[in-house]
């Protein structure tokens, strides 16, 4: 697919997937819908990435979805003359947005680069890991304008935030400043503007440097372990290290420990 709304750039192991429509504060569209759908199924089945950043071009992360297109507004997007059933349908690609980042087989950092409101915070939550600077903000705007978060706030928020932060953005539609996200544990990092890109990448490297087997099969845990008691997660953690325990990383690792040099994975 020929992509006008996001960029993806390559670093080695490291792509960056940017949401570029800085005009319009990167809202989501419905080209970028089909686009982001498209291009996070591509990332995840290249095994030449181990870490993707996600991110916004110009000042501002995401501005959610684009009201332009929105029926309250008259537009002609997707859920314009749409019956109730043929909305709840039209809701495909958001969900395979948001499930596609967080069942994608390798790490996901948000470089929160400005305010992410809406299916824009949705989209950040979606991340595996948040690295912020003081122009960070996060806002569950869809009160505003008398939405439903449709995007998976309701999953997401109350297990990054806590249900009493949670519920407080849902029903107020206030701000959340990139001190108090830092505090709650949202963002993993805090860093001054100019170093955002720096520390993002720094990160990034260091993760796509890991074990890809290892990497992977925790992502999957860490997600799936949510929905488990602690018997069964310890029963599939035990299936799950037996293929890191058999891997060719695995004899790598150890033996760059004992070696005291860097190890170099190949995922096998």
């Amino acid at each position: 697919m020929q992509y006008e709304t996001i960029l993806v750039e390559r670093e080695g192991r490291i792509a960056k997937l940017i949401l570029n429509r800085p005009e319009k504060l990167n809202a989501i569209n419905d080209r970028m819908e089909s686009e982001l759908v498209d291009a996070i199924q591509a990332l995840n089945d290249d095994d030449g990435v181990g870490v993707v950043v996600l991110t916004g071009a110009g000042r501002a992360f995401c501005a959610g979805g684009d009201i332009s297109e929105m029926p309250g507004a008259g537009g002609d997007g997707k859920f314009a003359n749409s019956n109730p059933e043929e909305i709840r349908r039209n809701f495909k690609n958001a969900q395979a947005i948001v499930l596609g980042l967080q069942r994608m087989q390798k790490p996901v950092i948000g470089m929160m680069n400005g305010v992410a409101a809406g299916a824009g915070f949705d989209l950040s939550c979606a991340c595996d890991i948040r690295v912020g600077c003081p122009k960070s903000r996060f806002l569950a705007a869809f009160i505003r304008v008398g939405l439903f978060p449709g995007w998976g706030g309701l999953w997401l928020y109350s297990r990054l935030l806590g249900i009493p932060k949670a519920a407080e953005m849902l029903f107020t539609g206030d701000f959340l400043e990139a001190e108090e996200a830092y505090r709650l544990g949202l963002l993993n990092k805090l860093v001054p503007e100019d170093e955002l890109e720096q520390v993002t990448m720094e990160m990034a490297a260091k993760i796509a440097a890991g074990p890809p087997i290892a990497l992977r099969l925790s992502k999957l845990m860490l997600y799936k372990a949510l929905e488990m008691d602690l018997e069964t997660a310890m029963q599939m953690s035990a299936a799950l290290e037996t293929i890191t325990l058999t891997s060719q990383d695995h004899t790598e690792g150890v033996a760059a420990f004992r070696e005291k040099r860097k190890a170099s994975y190949q995922g096998q």
